[in-house]
C-alpha cells in the first residue's frame, strides 16, 4: 500500500486536463504510441466533438521513482463543466489527492475554486499545477499570485507545467509520490469496498468501478452490495487500463472493476458498499448525497410503442451517469413519456444526444423547468414539476420558487454588463470582491428559472468568454408565478405550458405564439394561438387558411353568384374548423427551447 497513490485532476473547463493526462499516460508508458491519441481517456464520440470532458475516467499507471521504487497511481481525470460537478464529488471520494490545474493565461476561475472546496471538505492534499505556460499570453507571476492566495502554498510548491509540449511532467511525478499520502486501510480487515462509477456492456452486463477502503477483494469471492442486498459471485475483477486487465486479487487502497454478471440495472447504486458474505463490515462506507437535479423536462417518444425500449435506455444511462433522475409520465398531446431531473441544460442537451447516439432513441423534449413549492389556502404543501401540477389560481394561496448563489469572475470592466444581465433576470448583488485589480468576483441571489435558458450563452458572449459562472442551490422564495397556457383553436398544448413570473408573461407569451406562427403547417382551415393566464389571453396570432379560389368559374354576372360560393366556403371552414385538429410537428417543440 505504500507505493500507491490516488489523485484527480480538478480544473475550470478548457483549462487542460485532459491534454495534461495524455503527457503523464506517454511519461508512464502506459499507452503505447501507436494507440495514443488526443484526449485518450475521453472514450465517447460527443466529448471529442464538443472538447469537454463529460465522465469522470480512472486508469492505472506505473511510475519508476528516482529513490528506484516503483510506485502504482490511480489517475482519474474529471469533468470541467458546472453542469458535470456530481462526477467530480465522486472522483474526489476515491482519491487521496488532487492536481489543482490552473491556466496561465486565463487565471483562476468559478469552477476552479468550487471544486477546489470540493477536494479540501474531503481532506485531499492538493498540488497547484500551473498549466499552459509556454503561450505567449501567459501571465506566470500574476496567476502564481493568486493561487498563492486562494490556497495559502508557497511560490515553490507550485509547479510550471504545459499539457502541450510536456514541459513540468517529471515535476508532476515526483510532486506525486511526495505530496500525496498512500491509502489508509486496514488489508486484514472485513472487505469494504465504494462505487464510484459502473457502466452497461451489453455482453457482460454491468459493470461496476470500486475503490477498496479496507480488506482484500479475490476472484471467485461471494459479495454482497450493503444497500440493495443483493449476493453475487465475482466473476472477474482487475484493474483499470485504458482496456481493463483482469486480476487474481486487489488489495486496500486499490481501484478496479468487478463484474458479477448482474443484467438489471437497478441492482447497482453508486455510492453502494460491497463486502464478502464470508466476512462481512459492520457498516456501509458514507457514500456521496443523493444528487439534487435543477432543471426538469418531460422526454417522450415520437412513436408511443417505443415507451419501453426509452425506459430500458434511460435505466442503461442512468448507470453510466448517477445523475440523471426520470419517472414515468402522461400527457395529453405527447402520450406516455419520463419527466427527468437534469443538473442543467447543457446536461439535457448530452442525455438528448446520447440516446439518439447509442439507443437509437428519437425523442421530443417538452419546455424545461424548475421545481416550486406550492400551497394552497387550506395549507397543504406540495411539490410542483410541471406546470400541470399547479393547483387552480383560486385555491392557490403561493409558489415558491428555488434560488441559487451565482459566482461569477470577471474582468473590473464588464462589471456593468453583467449586472444589468443579472437584474434583468431578477438577481441581487450580494457581494463584489476585488481578487486582484484585474479580476472580480461577483455573487448573486438569482431564480433558478431565470439561468435555466439562455444565461450562460449571454454572460459569456457580453464578457466576450471573460466571465466565468458557477452555482450552488440556495433556498426557496415566495414569488409571482403564474401559469401560462398555449392553446391552438382553444385546445390548451400541455407541452408547451410553462410557469412564468407574471411580469414576463406576456412578452414570453408573444414571442412562442410568433414562433409557432413561423413553424405550424397552414391547414384547410384558419388556425388560433393563442397564449393565456386562466382565462385571460395575453397574446395571440392567426394562421390564415389555405384557400381554393371557388369564384375563379364566374365570369361577369350579378355579385350574389360570388357570394353565394364564397358563404358555401365559408360554412365548410367552420365545420372543418369545428372537427379539425392540429398537429404540432416535433420541431416545434424543439424550436421553442431556443426561445431568446
Amino acid at each position: 500500500m505504500k507505493n500507491l497513490r490516488n489523485f484527480c485532476v480538478i480544473a475550470h473547463i478548457d483549462h487542460g486536463k485532459s491534454t495534461l493526462s495524455d503527457r503523464l499516460l506517454e511519461f508512464t508508458k502506459t499507452i503505447s504510441e501507436r494507440d495514443m491519441q488526443n484526449q485518450a481517456l475521453d472514450d465517447m464520440d460527443i466529448e471529442r466533438e464538443r472538447g469537454i470532458t463529460i465522465k469522470s475516467h480512472a486508469i492505472q499507471m506505473y511510475y519508476n521513482h528516482t529513490d528506484g521504487e516503483k510506485y502504482t497511481f490511480n489517475l482519474i481525470d474529471t469533468p470541467g463543466h458546472v453542469d458535470f460537478s456530481y462526477e467530480v464529488s465522486r472522483s474526489i471520494a476515491a482519491c487521496e489527492g488532487a492536481l489543482l490545474l490552473v491556466d496561465a493565461s486565463q487565471g483562476i476561475q468559478a469552477q476552479t475554486i468550487s471544486n477546489l472546496y470540493l477536494a479540501i471538505e474531503h481532506d485531499l492534499e492538493i498540488i497547484p499545477v500551473l498549466n499552459k505556460v509556454d503561450m505567449e499570453s501567459a501571465m506566470i507571476e500574476e496567476v502564481s499570485d493568486q493561487i498563492i492566495d486562494l490556497i495559502g502554498c508557497d511560490v515553490d510548491e507550485i509547479i510550471l507545467a504545459s499539457g502541450k509540449t510536456g514541459i513540468g511532467v517529471q515535476d508532476i511525478m515526483t510532486a506525486i509520490v511526495d505530496r500525496i499520502p498512500s491509502p489508509k486501510g486496514n488489508p486484514d480487515g472485513p472487505l469494504q469496498a465504494l462505487i464510484f462509477d459502473s457502466v452497461f456492456n451489453s455482453y457482460r452486463g454491468v459493470i461496476a468501478y470500486f475503490r477498496i477502503i479496507n480488506g482484500v477483494m479475490k476472484k471467485g469471492d461471494k459479495v454482497r452490495f450493503v444497500n440493495t442486498g443483493k449476493e453475487y459471485s465475482a466473476d472477474e475483477i482487475g484493474i483499470l487500463q485504458l482496456n481493463q486487465v483482469p486480476q487474481k486479487e486487489l488489495g486496500a487502497g486499490n481501484v478496479g472493476y468487478i463484474i458479477t454478471g448482474i443484467k438489471v440495472s437497478k441492482e447497482i447504486k453508486v455510492g453502494d458498499t460491497i463486502t464478502t458474505i464470508e466476512n462481512p463490515c459492520e457498516e456501509a462506507i458514507k457514500g456521496f448525497e443523493d444528487v439534487k437535479p435543477m432543471v426538469f423536462a418531460g422526454i417522450f417518444p415520437i412513436d408511443n410503442d417505443d415507451f419501453e425500449d426509452l425506459r430500458d435506455s434511460l435505466e442503461k444511462l442512468q448507470l453510466n451517469d448517477a445523475s440523471l433522475v426520470f419517472e414515468p409520465e402522461t400527457s395529453v398531446a405527447l402520450g406516455f413519456g419520463f419527466r427527468c431531473g437534469f443538473l442543467g441544460m447543457l446536461h439535457l442537451e448530452i442525455i438528448q444526444e446520447r440516446l439518439s447516439r447509442e439507443f437509437e432513441q428519437e425523442v421530443i423534449t417538452t419546455i424545461p423547468n424548475v421545481s416550486y413549492y406550492a400551497q394552497d389556502k387550506k395549507g397543504n404543501r406540495m411539490v410542483v414539476n410541471t406546470p400541470t401540477d399547479l393547483p387552480d389560481m383560486t385555491k392557490l394561496d403561493f409558489v415558491e420558487e428555488p434560488f441559487i448563489v451565482a459566482q461569477i469572475i470577471t474582468k473590473p470592466e464588464y462589471i456593468g454588463t453583467i449586472m444589468t444581465l443579472c437584474m434583468e433576470k431578477r438577481g441581487m448583488l450580494t457581494k463584489q470582491t476585488y481578487l486582484t485589480t484585474e479580476r472580480v468576483e461577483l455573487s448573486f441571489d438569482l431564480p433558478l428559472a431565470e439561468i435555466v435558458f439562455d444565461f450562460y450563452d449571454r454572460l459569456k458572449s457580453i464578457s466576450r468568454g471573460y466571465a466565468s459562472f458557477d452555482y450552488s442551490p440556495k433556498d426557496y422564495r415566495q414569488s409571482d408565478l403564474v401559469k401560462m397556457d398555449i392553446r391552438l383553436n382553444g385546445d390548451p398544448v400541455d407541452a408547451l405550458s410553462a410557469l412564468v413570473h407574471r411580469d414576463k408573461a406576456q412578452a414570453f407569451g408573444r414571442k412562442i405564439c410568433k414562433k409557432l406562427k413561423e413553424l405550424l403547417p397552414r391547414q384547410q382551415f384558419m388556425i388560433a394561438i393563442q397564449a393565456s393566464i386562466g382565462m385571460k389571453i395575453i397574446a395571440r396570432e392567426t394562421i390564415s387558411a389555405l384557400r381554393k379560389d371557388v369564384t375563379a368559374k364566374c365570369y361577369g354576372g350579378d355579385i350574389t353568384r360570388k357570394r353565394k360560393l364564397l358563404e358555401k366556403q365559408k360554412k365548410g371552414k367552420k365545420k372543418m374548423r369545428q372537427i379539425g385538429n392540429v398537429e404540432v410537428p416535433q420541431k416545434a417543440f424543439l424550436e421553442v427551447l431556443k426561445l431568446d
